[in-house]
């Protein structure tokens, strides 16, 4: 259920990103639009939904902070029906930010159970994505090219299947680093064998799980 209280704990929340330096508005707007506390499991933590900060999903994996989506969101500059892959799909949060957007979602997970329920649950909102089970560092090379690449789970590497993925012109943005945080990368593809990479500072996600069949 959304109350009167969530959405005004979203304008809040809204203001606090604004202060962070959020500029997007239209980021901005999906993120006041979208009821976050229904993306949480626990209900007991539907009343801190709307704090800067991520929550656990089941399955070792997290809700991102609020800053972190929009960041990455805006970051990739989103435009309508924009061909976007979205690289772990988790509670589907993310994956609505970019459906407000306008944007075409393909999103992989590679938890079955968060696969499951997420596939159930988006449609329930609203929200229609084309949802995968399957490996992210394979991506999804039959939908390819697509305009934007968006990872959100601590890459060890750049899997060069995504780079390979990625349209001309287009934006690829990934948390790379195994330690206890990450550097988020947006990579530009400027031909198909020369990129443009500008780090922008440090985050913190879940690690992006191995290849299957691999340690």
């Amino acid at each position: 259920m959304d109350t009167y209280r969530h959405k005004g704990l979203r304008k809040k929340l809204v203001q606090l990103l604004e202060e962070k330096g959020i500029t997007d508005k239209k980021v901005l707007k999906a993120i006041e639009t979208i009821p976050r506390h229904l993306f949480i499991n626990d209900t007991a933590l539907h009343q801190f939904a709307y704090e800067d900060t991520a929550f656990p999903i089941g399955s070792g994996q997290t809700i991102s902070q609020p800053y972190t989506v929009a960041f990455q969101t805006q970051t990739l500059a989103i435009q309508p029906r924009d061909k976007v892959l979205e690289i772990g799909t988790g509670s589907g949060y993310q994956t609505a930010v970019l459906l407000e957007l306008g944007a075409k979602v393909f999103s992989i997970e590679r938890q079955k159970a968060l696969f499951d329920k997420t596939k159930m649950f988006l449609p329930k909102l609203g929200y229609n994505a084309k949802l995968f089970y399957g490996d992210g560092y394979l991506g999804l090379p039959s939908f390819a090219p697509f305009n934007k690449i968006i990872v959100t789970a601590g890459a060890p590497y750049v899997p060069e299947n995504l780079l390979n993925q990625l349209a001309i012109g287009g934006i690829m943005i990934i948390p790379v680093d195994n330690d206890d945080y990450q550097i988020m990368k947006k990579i530009v593809k400027i031909d198909a064998s020369n990129f443009e990479t500008t780090d922008l500072g440090s985050f913190k996600f879940v690690p992006l799980l191995k290849e299957k069949g691999k340690d």
